[in-house]
């Protein structure tokens, strides 16, 4: 079933965004399990999301749950943020995120806050992708 992991350019200690791939597997595991923030009352009693290192222990609240396409230029390439060139940069991304989501979750993030964003395949189109974005809690 493979392991979910980190895009090849991130950097755990610096990057202002880590992009995370895994499976969609089917029974709620892997990745398969963000299918269920395509339903707002799912993630009004999940606004949060745990992700450990090594070295941390870390909380994330969602910014937004978005589908897209990859690969294509009717796609958005979130996948292409990975370190804000200034704040300008930064804010872009997360707009474009709030602006695809499938629902408002009230939350965004500013410049200097870290990000996650899990990535997984999403089957209502031709490689199709289901991204939720979250920001790190303080």
């Amino acid at each position: 079933m493979g392991v979910p992991y980190i895009q090849e350019n991130c950097d755990l200690a610096t990057s202002d965004n880590l992009i995370i791939y895994g499976h969609h597997i089917t029974g709620q595991r892997m990745l398969g399990a963000l299918e269920s923030y395509k339903d707002k009352s799912f993630y009004e009693e999940h606004k949060t999301i745990q992700f450990d290192t090594l070295t941390e222990q870390a909380e994330y609240e969602i910014i937004a749950v978005f589908k897209t396409v990859a690969y294509s230029s009717e796609g958005y390439r979130y996948y292409d943020f990975v370190d804000a060139e200034n704040e300008e940069d930064f804010d872009a991304y997360v707009g474009k995120c709030r602006e695809l989501a499938l629902y408002d979750t009230g939350v965004t993030a500013e410049y200097g806050d870290r990000l996650i964003t899990l990535s997984t395949c999403e089957y209502s189109a031709q490689n199709g992708r289901l991204v939720v974005v979250a920001k790190k809690a303080n």
